[in-house]
């Protein structure tokens, strides 16, 4: 949002834009990486190409006067890459870049503080790589503050996505804010975060419960040495290696796209639910082995990147041919659903991968398509299960495609070399929510008390004793 002079010409005009050191900046624009940026990624404590403790002057002022907004992004998921100063209310955002890769800029988490009480500014994000975006339909980033230490959105009033034609009419997103609290620290983000080290504080709370049906396990390891954690979740006989009974299995698996936060939010709901002393999830704990890996890309999420590992690549396309060296996250995983194929022991149903979307609403699943009748019906079948169940689940927008372009993606690949009774699926939450039947198109946003709540605990995991027969036709909701 440029200022402009009478005559309608650009007063646009900036002074040296605020970044990190070349040495980081080269690491994520060019995709190159120097000996002393690989040393600190390789140590895990490095944030590359972020902003750190950032002032810029303007006006001809220097120093940290009150009021002259100091930026970070070098903090666990954080991501900011540049800031350029406009005016002393307005300021050009740019996100950076996934490490070692030029083709994401989505996810952008970074805080505020040296903020005047009452000051308000104008924040600019400049260079999404995408177009589509549900800014359009009305969500909004999220804000935290000391005083008030729990994320929400801000006001759809206050927030713009347009054309902007100081930026060669790229797409960019505007939101105005006023700080209430002279001495707080803010927090802004493209969503709500989950991080790495919420996932392990939350999984070492769940282990100290000493449920006897809890069982967390290290899969594997990433690039960077980040824990790969499955927990597993069944009564206690089951889980006998000389038991005689062969177990109903389901896999789940979350947060390949590390920038996907709601992701993890609906996992936790999944865990939360399957712990819990509801009848139902007790049934399933006495029928069900549940194999749960909450975070397959720990780098991607520590980094704060959208969509690749810390080597730059898209987890996602790399079911087909993991390599132990550079994915060892998914050759770890693809591994052991394997080792549970091939077990006279475990049949395995389904295998669900959580996802976020960024441009669609609702929550709704990805199959696959079979030229074989009955299998076609045996896959549709659970989508229309949760369809009976979750008023935010929406069967019109589920697909069932062999798209080529997706051939490494877990569902894909799984999905052609497990056995054929085995269903794989990816599961895509909205970033801003749902449509309910009969609330005459009105949006129910999603939070992640609503993602870990409404999701999965009311739609009551249907996995599982279905028989994968073809269920009667059901009315879309």
């Amino acid at each position: 949002m440029a200022s402009h002079a009478p005559d309608g010409s650009s007063e646009r005009s900036c002074n040296a834009p605020i970044l990190a050191s070349s040495v980081a900046t080269n690491a994520t624009v060019s995709g190159k990486i120097g000996e002393e940026t690989l040393e600190s990624l390789m140590s895990g404590d490095g944030f590359v190409g972020n902003v750190h403790d950032a002032c810029p002057d303007y006006a001809g002022k220097r120093g940290r006067e009150k009021g002259q907004l100091i930026f970070d992004a070098a903090f666990e998921s954080g991501n900011l890459g540049r800031v350029d100063v406009i005016s002393a209310f307005e300021y050009d955002l740019f996100i950076r870049p996934d490490t070692c890769s030029e083709k994401y800029q989505l996810w952008f988490y970074f805080s505020v503080r040296n903020a005047r009480k009452d000051q308000r500014v104008i924040f600019n994000i400049v260079n999404f790589s995408k177009t589509k975006s549900l800014y359009h339909d009305g969500m909004t980033p999220v804000v935290w503050s000391t005083s008030r230490p729990k994320w929400v959105r801000l006001p759809s009033q206050s927030v713009f996505y347009y054309r902007c034609p100081d930026h060669n009419f790229h797409y960019v997103m505007s939101f105005a804010f006023m700080f209430d609290a002279e001495d707080d620290l803010y927090k802004f983000a493209y969503c709500f975060p989950y991080t790495y080290s919420e996932l392990q504080h939350y999984l070492a709370r769940l282990g100290r419960m000493k449920l006897d049906f809890f069982k967390r396990d290290l899969i594997g390891s990433s690039v960077q040495k980040r824990r790969v954690d499955m927990i597993t979740i069944s009564n206690p006989e089951n889980l006998r290696p000389n038991r005689e009974v062969k177990m109903k299995t389901v896999v789940i698996t979350g947060r390949v796209h590390p920038g996907e936060t709601p992701a993890s939010f609906v996992c936790r709901g999944l865990i939360e639910f399957l712990i819990s002393d509801d009848p139902q999830a007790k049934k399933l704990r006495r029928h069900v082995i549940f194999h749960i890996i909450p975070m397959l890309n720990p780098d991607g999420v520590y980094l704060g990147n959208y969509r690749c590992s810390f080597m730059g690549a898209d987890l996602n396309r790399r079911w087909d041919n993991p390599l132990p060296w550079a994915q060892p996250t998914i050759y770890a995983v693809r591994k052991f659903v394997y080792s549970i194929d091939r077990d006279r022991k475990s049949d395995l149903r389904y295998l669900v991968d959580l996802h976020a979307h960024s441009t669609l609403l609702n929550a709704f699943m990805y199959g696959n398509a079979y030229d074989d009748e009955e299998r076609a019906c045996q896959q549709a079948s659970f989508p229309r299960l949760v369809n009976t169940r979750s008023s935010s689940f929406s069967m019109a927008q589920t697909a069932f495609n062999r798209d080529p372009v997706k051939v490494g993606t877990a569902r894909r690949h799984l999905g052609g070399t497990l056995r054929p009774h085995t269903n794989v699926y990816t599961l895509e939450v909205s970033f801003l929510g749902f449509i309910s039947p009969g609330f005459d198109g009105k949006i129910t946003e999603y939070t992640p008390d609503t993602c870990i709540l409404h999701f999965l605990r009311h739609s009551r995991v249907v996995f599982v004793l279905s028989d994968n027969s073809c269920p009667p036709p059901v009315v879309n909701r």
